[in-house]
């Protein structure tokens, strides 16, 4: 017994030390481990709510395409081309109380529609920014004319064909 408690090692000691040792690198290793999730939960929360501003700002901006546009005429979303630019397209003065010379645009866009044929040397893009244009314009017009058409029906009031004899 007296060598069990003598200034000697015994034959485990060996393996209290090395435990120490692997007990540090365990508790380093946890360390890392959890620096590493903390940082990439906090990266993925950012790369989340980044997402969900672009998101709902895509949003507001799809419902303000579809309402109509800042400038007071609704925009068509199929070509997108406001009433300023069509009129500058199609040379020719934006309508007044929805009202326009409609013969005159028609004309403006045959000379242009023909003019940029392709077969003739011309450029689709062209001719179909015009088409465009006329078509924004029709638009516009008839967009009008049923505004003032409810208003002259509203003014005389509103009576219904219910009966075939009325």
């Amino acid at each position: 017994m007296a060598e069990v408690y003598s200034g000697k090692k015994s034959r485990y000691s060996h393996y209290l030390s090395t435990s120490d040792e692997h007990r540090s690198s365990i508790i380093m290793a946890h360390r890392i481990i959890t620096q590493v999730v903390i940082t990439g939960s906090r990266v993925l929360g950012r790369a989340l709510t980044e997402s969900w501003k672009q998101a709902k700002a895509s949003s507001a901006y799809q419902k303000a395409q579809q309402n109509g546009s800042a400038s007071g005429g609704p925009t068509f979303s199929s070509n997108g081309l406001t009433l300023d630019e069509a009129c500058k397209i199609l040379n020719v003065k934006p309508p007044k109380e929805g009202k326009m010379d409609m013969e005159d645009v028609m004309s403006r866009f045959k000379k242009l529609f023909d003019t940029n044929d392709p077969k003739k040397g011309g450029s689709f893009y062209l001719q179909s920014k015009v088409l465009r244009a006329r078509e924004r314009l029709e638009g516009e017009v008839r967009v009008k004319a049923e505004a003032l058409e409810r208003e002259a029906e509203l003014e005389k009031g509103w009576k219904p064909k219910v009966f075939k004899d009325r």
